[in-house]
């Protein structure tokens, strides 16, 4: 068995169109970009990391159950299930990780639906609107998190 940490990264709906979809929203680099980021972040921390995106609700769900059992913390862009899932945000106290919320852009600055999050309400920490650095920030704090609790 490993040492080393494994951080589970995970994307939800429509992450995958990154790069395509809304430019002058979430800017041109691709989910692809994303995991190469986080993976140079990750290899520079001494973190693992289990990079994923679906676009289903159950999928997520159940990596999210995964997690409880081989990982230390994740880290997610929930996407659309921000506002919906309750489910999810289930899913993620059942952990019982550290979890760090992240989005490309600031639901803040957004449609007012988007300034809810159930994912927050269980999140250590958010990070929002600082475009796919936010996932290497996330990392970053993560290792802190995971150094602290040591």
């Amino acid at each position: 068995m490993s040492l080393t940490p494994l951080i589970a990264v995970l994307n939800g709906p429509n992450m995958n169109m990154l790069g395509l979809r809304q430019p002058h929203l979430y800017g041109s680099a691709t989910l692809d970009d994303v995991e190469s980021l986080c993976a140079e972040t990750a290899e520079e921390l001494g973190l693992g990391i289990d990079f994923r995106q679906t676009n289903g609700e159950g999928e997520l769900i159940g990596w999210v159950q995964e997690c409880r059992t081989r990982c230390a913390g994740i880290i997610i862009n929930p996407a659309g299930y921000t506002t919906t899932s309750i489910a999810l945000m289930d899913a993620l106290l059942a952990t019982e990780l550290p979890v760090i919320e992240v989005h490309v852009t600031n639901i803040h600055k957004r449609e007012e639906f988007r300034h809810h999050s159930y994912v927050s309400k269980v999140a250590t920490g958010v990070i929002a609107g600082l475009g796919i650095t936010g996932y290497a920030l996330a990392l970053r704090a993560m290792a802190e998190i995971l150094e602290d609790q040591a």
